[in-house]
């Protein structure tokens, strides 16, 4: 399992003292935020020619919803996730991480028929096909991302992004990741959620409780850990979270022992 950064997180007024800072302080790869990214992929593309830094994943970014009501919105989404997974593989990350939707749903019940998440789903798993192909000529992957109950209601454990990515069924281009902060809110058993989630896993986030860098609140990363180990998962665990400390050099780098010392 390697390390990765936030490349926001990271302190330094240009990509390249970012860089610099996250390798400083023993990270092994960068995510990126994933709005305007296709503007950026030479800059990037340049600072990795001189830094010993791999990319790791990019992060959301695009506008729209996917899942809205109105076509301009979904529209926006789809021509937005599609630029992000071209410009990921020239790039080279692994994939793009998404969220298909936040709070509520934005379309309607239509039971006794479907309900507004059963819709959803059947039009989640049809864009995720789409999505995986453009990935899979793009050289990389859609990732979808389980929330807590608190920010979404649809997908919501491993369990809920499995059940999308088996009907998909293209692993080529469609994978799912677990992310330690929500899953502590939402899996009654954070190692067996991974456990049975297994290879559909290929991207983690890190983040301690309120949110903030491992190491620096007080939740327990080593069953999950384990979990990971166990299934052979050897990606990226990327830094999800604020940075408690108005030193972020050295904050960076407390949670990079940290997390070594969980592992």
């Amino acid at each position: 399992m390697k390390l990765a950064c936030q490349e926001g997180l990271a302190p330094g007024e240009t990509l390249a003292q970012r860089f610099e800072s996250i390798e400083k302080a023993g990270y092994l790869g960068v995510e990126f935020g994933g709005s305007g990214i296709w503007e950026r992929v030479g800059e990037i593309r340049n600072a990795f020619a001189s830094s010993s830094l791999e990319p790791a994943t990019i992060c959301a970014g695009f506008g729209g919803c996917p899942l809205d009501s109105t076509l301009a919105e979904r529209q926006k989404a789809d021509d937005d996730i599609k630029r992000i997974l071209t410009a990921g593989g020239e790039i080279g990350v692994v994939g793009m991480v998404l969220v298909p939707v936040f709070g509520p749903p934005r379309i309607g019940d239509l039971s006794p028929w479907k309900t507004a998440v059963e819709l959803e789903k059947a039009m989640l798993v049809d864009l995720m096909g789409r999505w995986a192909e453009h990935a899979v000529e793009a050289g990389t992957l859609v990732i979808l991302e389980p929330l807590n109950g608190y920010e979404t209601h649809l997908i919501k454990k491993l369990s809920d992004a499995v059940e999308i990515c088996e009907q998909v069924n293209n692993p080529a281009g469609a994978k799912m990741m677990a992310d330690f902060f929500h899953m502590e809110l939402e899996e009654p058993d954070v190692a067996t959620a991974i456990k049975e989630a297994g290879d559909w896993i290929c991207h983690v986030h890190l983040a301690d409780h309120p949110r903030i860098l491992p190491g620096y609140g007080n939740s327990d990363f080593k069953p999950g850990f384990a979990a990971l180990k166990e299934i052979g998962y050897d990606g990226y665990m990327a830094l999800e979270c604020g940075v408690p400390d108005p030193d972020k050099q050295a904050a960076l780098t407390r949670t990079v022992e940290f997390l070594r010392s969980q592992m």
